[in-house]
């Protein structure tokens, strides 16, 4: 896959197109602000999903767990298909994908459209992902200018990650779940309306790893099922046992693709370098903690706390509201002392949370039980900047791109993960305080673990691949 960071004579855009930069940041920041909203927005109105096209535990954890699933498993690829056939163009197409089946979502008469429906979502998402980074680079050449487009950029995910349960709760309190989708389609239009002023794209070449790709959704998507259906089955049912089989098989397919493969789409190369295989498991732990945290405890605040759809969104506002700060505090720290300590601390801040909220009952005030959910968010947030960081040091400067994909798809493959052993844990528990406390101490027992992998790394994270 090219590297969507790497420089190429092919970066120079037109002069109408500098000229248009602002217009092209526009576009890119809506359309990271709706793929960012439509992880989140819907865990506020499962309850309420659930109520309307019923489905129980399994099929709200598709709902959630459809979106995500597609948008991890094509994000590596869509970064080449964008190159091949134009950012503009992967973009644009994208976006027009993704209107129609948030339209599809809303419209939904029964679970198993609303599902299918998501997943097509996800693969727009998947799209849109990596388009949306070419399209700021190539509308700001200048290597100052763009470093502040992508900060303003970042700015659209954070945004919407902050808003996302609270206005699915609002939405969903006042004029129904559906419109939690139908919000979509607004945006996306004055998103298309921006992008119609951007000069088209350059194709550059670019390869698919065909059989990695296949064998790449069959894995997740098999063994996502395996999950979700043995929580609600039982994990001794033949078709449940019968999908893990496949995942496996599968999952041993596609590393031999990726080993052997001319063009594949991870470079099992990079995990020579222990800053990458660390970075990589610390980013699908804090996602599992961060996007398996807000499944279960909008489920408990409506279903166990009889709490409506805006009251459960705006419990999560004290875990979103200083992101950005500490975000801000992480990047310093960083600087001053080296990234492994925020990386450290954030991990063991959100540990700290996850452990505290072991002592949720059904009767703790419900502003308690936002209170302890601060640390989980907070501890996200003064990782994930130094991580990131990390990681794009320990690279050379043509695999960035790649690097920068793998870590987004395991984020992804994180918060999927969760949602299907969370729930699982959830339908297999006698009450759901036991299925809530097994899942937080699970979280919290993977914080652990990759906070005291993350102290094995060098103290500057300046151990660069081979690769």
């Amino acid at each position: 896959m090219t590297s969507l960071l790497k420089p190429s004579a092919a970066d120079a855009p037109p002069e109408s197109a500098r000229s248009g930069s602002s217009v092209v940041l526009g576009a890119a920041l809506l359309g990271f602000f709706l793929i960012s909203l439509d992880a989140l927005i819907v865990t506020v109105a499962l309850p309420d999903i659930g109520r309307s096209v019923g489905g129980g535990m399994s099929g709200l954890q598709w709902v959630v767990d459809g979106y995500t699933l597609m948008f991890a498993a094509l994000m590596l690829s869509a970064g080449a298909l964008s190159d091949r056939i134009g950012a503009r163009q992967a973009y644009g197409g994208g976006l027009i994908l993704f209107a129609v089946a948030s339209a599809a979502c809303g419209f939904a008469p029964g679970l198993g459209v609303l599902v299918a429906a998501r997943l097509v979502q996800g693969a727009a998402a998947a799209v849109m992902m990596p388009a949306s980074l070419a399209l700021v680079r190539q509308g700001f050449p200048d290597q100052a200018k763009r470093a502040r487009a992508i900060a303003v950029w970042t700015v659209g995910g954070a945004v919407a990650v902050a808003a996302g349960p609270v206005l699915g709760g609002a939405l969903t309190a006042s004029v129904g779940w559906r419109w939690i989708f139908f919000v979509n389609l607004p945006a996306g239009l004055l998103a298309l309306a921006l992008l119609s002023r951007v000069p088209a794209s350059p194709r550059l070449p670019a390869r698919l790893d065909a059989v990695g790709q296949v064998t790449a959704v069959v894995t997740m998507g098999a063994f996502t099922y395996g999950v979700i259906e043995g929580g609600a089955k039982g994990f001794g049912t033949p078709l449940v046992v019968a999908s893990l089989l496949v995942a496996v098989v599968s999952a041993v397919a596609f590393l031999a693709a990726q080993a052997r493969g001319a063009h594949p789409m991870l470079p099992l190369p990079l995990f020579r370098s222990r800053v990458v295989a660390v970075s990589l498991v610390v980013g699908f732990m804090l996602n599992a903690a961060y996007y398996g945290g807000v499944f279960i405890f909008s489920l408990y605040l409506q279903q166990e706390r009889g709490q409506s759809a805006l009251t459960a969104g705006l419990m999560f506002i004290p875990m979103t509201a200083l992101v950005a700060v500490v975000n801000l505090a992480s990047a310093r720290l960083a600087a001053r002392f080296g990234p492994r300590v925020p990386m450290v601390a954030g991990q063991l801040v959100g540990t700290a949370g996850l452990l505290s909220l072991l002592t949720v009952s059904a009767h703790t005030n419900v502003w308690v039980v936002a209170a302890l959910m601060v640390p989980v968010g907070l501890g996200g947030a003064l990782t994930v900047p130094a991580l990131t960081a990390m990681l794009l040091d320990a690279v050379p400067a043509d695999r960035a791109g790649t690097a920068g994909a793998v870590l987004n798809t395991g984020r992804q493959v994180g918060g999927a993960i969760a949602v299907a052993v969370f729930g699982a844990l959830l339908a297999g528990s006698d009450t759901f305080l036991t299925g809530m406390r097994w899942s937080m101490l699970l979280a919290a027992a993977g914080l652990i673990l990759t906070a005291s992998a993350t102290l094995t790394l060098p103290r500057n994270g300046h151990q660069s691949s081979e690769a």
